[in-house]
């Protein structure tokens, strides 16, 4: 039996290196595409997030802008008209901290106006609707808060009631003299006027 040469090992052997080595190229070209692929995603990310961080940016500077628009055109300009067409912004009502009983019963109800134009409030009208538990009205009242001066809070004490669970409030009108402001309820405002709750017109 002959012996194989040691040659042909040789061959052999550099032949599997050789696959071997390949393989591996192969492979480390892969991963380096992987990689590549991977920083230009990451790259665009990035642009994308900048590019969204700038329009963001750029549409809170505008809304900003306008806002700071009005403030300043109802200061300088105008400025009971920019609180009559803003009056929600400056004009609220609330409740105080009422009491209520374990099986129904109110009790320590104050009506708060708070006013916070530049003008004082002649009345503010309020309605106080009394609620069951189930949310039915069984009662309404009716308060006028007068007098609220300009940045300033004013309250009215409202009825207790024997049951009930939550009152709710709902303003019926509001009326400034010093503002030339008139607002109710049940007044819609006419279409196509800019100060549609002005008392009086200036011209």
């Amino acid at each position: 039996m002959k012996k194989t040469s040691p040659f042909l090992y040789t061959i052999i052997f550099f032949f599997v290196a050789i696959i071997l080595g390949l393989g591996y190229y192969r492979q480390q070209q892969r991963v380096r595409k992987v990689l590549q692929q991977n920083e230009r995603l990451l790259n665009e990310n990035r642009d994308l997030r900048q590019s969204l961080n700038l329009a963001s940016g750029a549409a809170q500077q505008i809304a900003d802008r306008k806002d700071q628009q009005q403030r300043v055109q109802g200061k300088f300009v105008e400025r009971r008209t920019y609180y009559r067409r803003n009056w929600k912004q400056f004009i609220s009502v609330n409740t105080s901290d009422y009491k209520t009983g374990f099986f129904g019963g109110i009790k320590n109800l104050q009506v708060i106006v708070k006013n916070q134009t530049e003008y004082p409030l002649d009345n503010v009208v309020v309605s106080v609707q009394y609620l069951r538990s189930n949310g039915d009205v069984f009662k309404t009242e009716q308060y006028t808060v007068n007098d609220i001066p300009a940045k300033e809070t004013r309250a009215v004490d409202a009825a207790g009631s024997r049951k009930g669970m939550k009152v709710q409030l709902k303003l019926i009108s509001i009326t400034s003299q010093a503002m030339n402001f008139c607002w109710a309820f049940n007044k819609p405002a006419p279409e196509g006027n800019p100060d549609p709750f002005q008392c009086v017109s200036d011209q």
